[in-house]
């Protein structure tokens, strides 16, 4: 008999949490584990893909942050499919099982509620819920050391934490070749890539990037930041990067679904995040061979190793950006160096198969500890 596991998302939109479900989905073992996925509002990209694989799954198209249409909603769905667990991947998602749980009678075997990311500017009231989520669930999932380490300062138990990296994937081989590419950009020849990957949000610091650049033509004109995503900051940074005249060096690219097509070409990744969780592009930039140059802040500095993978520097230090980039560009065999050694990182402690792997452990001791009280219960 399978167990049927419920998984929550906020949205099934191009972020990491959607990535590594879609890879635990397709991973599950099907004679073990049944799913049903339910994204709290809206669809997105991997909507359409997960129906294509035969994902059952509910959209309920929240309207606002707290929407009492939606609680009743998700705790009828709850009542309705009785899932053996229940796994919510992200704040909002374990508050809305937390309320949904206060409404209902029914009390899933286990509920895993996860974190993917740091918060810094979550509310005193978003952090009391989130603390009473911690009391209420059976395990608190997370990706990395670093959002263990924020939440449990939060007054999470430490003790209640599963740390399981984010799994990666061989990139699937370009169709396209980098000359082709640059022509399809309206770049020469001789350019030089620096790709960024992701939403364009507050906390990722794109300006930051865009700084650096700026600093980075002072010393060569063929370096140009390709700036793959949307978000409601794009039209400021565009703005910003016209400002600093630098659109003939800078280009938004927005949201796309061939990132596997750019990745290759790369002569390196920027990120400039202020906080990760644990970043999908730094993880399939590694993957492809491309050395990365990115903030030291916690989540990341699992993945990138200084001056082995690539390059971690100050938050906010657009000058290093700058510097580190143009040592990367000037020496391709160092490039080519910390390439290869990113690409073993990944495939040695980061493989697809191994975050599986980790999470079917995981929910296969969460039910035969409910099964052993269980038993008991029935023995008394």
């Amino acid at each position: 008999m399978t167990a049927l596991i419920l998984q929550i998302l906020p949205t099934l939109e191009r972020t990491g949490a959607a990535k590594q479900l879609a890879l635990l989905t397709a991973g599950l073992p099907r004679q073990e584990f049944e799913v049903h996925l339910c994204a709290l509002h809206g669809g997105g990209p991997w909507e359409s893909e997960l129906r294509r694989r035969g994902v059952p799954m509910t959209v309920l198209k929240k309207r606002r942050p707290w929407d009492p249409r939606t609680l009743w909603h998700f705790k009828r769905l709850l009542e309705r499919l009785r899932p053996q667990i229940v796994h919510s991947w992200q704040a909002p998602t374990n508050a809305y099982m937390l309320a949904a749980q206060g409404l209902s009678r029914f009390r899933p075997a286990a509920w895993v509620a996860g974190y993917r990311g740091i918060e810094p500017a979550a509310s005193g009231l978003e952090m009391r819920i989130q603390r009473q989520v911690g009391r209420c669930s059976q395990r608190l999932a997370t990706n990395s050391r670093g959002v263990q380490d924020f939440y449990t300062r939060e007054g999470l138990p430490a003790e209640k934490f599963h740390i399981i990296p984010n799994g990666v994937a061989p990139p699937a081989e370009s169709a396209t070749t980098r000359r082709q590419l640059l022509a399809e950009l309206g770049l020469g020849e001789d350019s030089r890539l620096i790709g960024m990957v992701g939403r364009l949000l507050l906390q990722k610091r794109i300006k930051d990037a865009i700084w650096a650049a700026d600093l980075l033509k002072v010393i060569r004109m063929n370096a140009h930041l390709l700036i793959l995503g949307d978000g409601p900051h794009r039209r400021r940074l565009e703005i910003f990067r016209d400002q600093v005249r630098i659109g003939d060096l800078v280009h938004f690219l927005g949201p796309r679904g061939d990132v596997d097509r750019f990745l290759p070409h790369f002569d390196l990744l920027f990120s400039t995040s202020a906080c990760e969780g644990q970043s999908n592009p730094i993880l399939e930039a590694m993957a492809a061979g491309v050395p990365v140059v990115a903030s030291d802040v916690p989540g990341t500095r699992d993945l990138v190793v200084p001056d082995q993978t690539g390059f971690l520097v100050p938050l906010g230090d657009r000058a290093a950006f700058a510097r580190f980039a143009h040592g990367l560009l000037e020496d391709r065999d160092l490039a080519r160096r910390l390439g290869q050694s990113a690409r073993q990182r990944a495939f040695r402690l980061f493989r697809v198969e191994t975050m599986v792997q980790n999470y079917v452990q995981l929910y296969r001791e969460l039910l035969a500890v409910a099964g052993e009280k269980s038993d008991r219960y029935a023995a008394s």
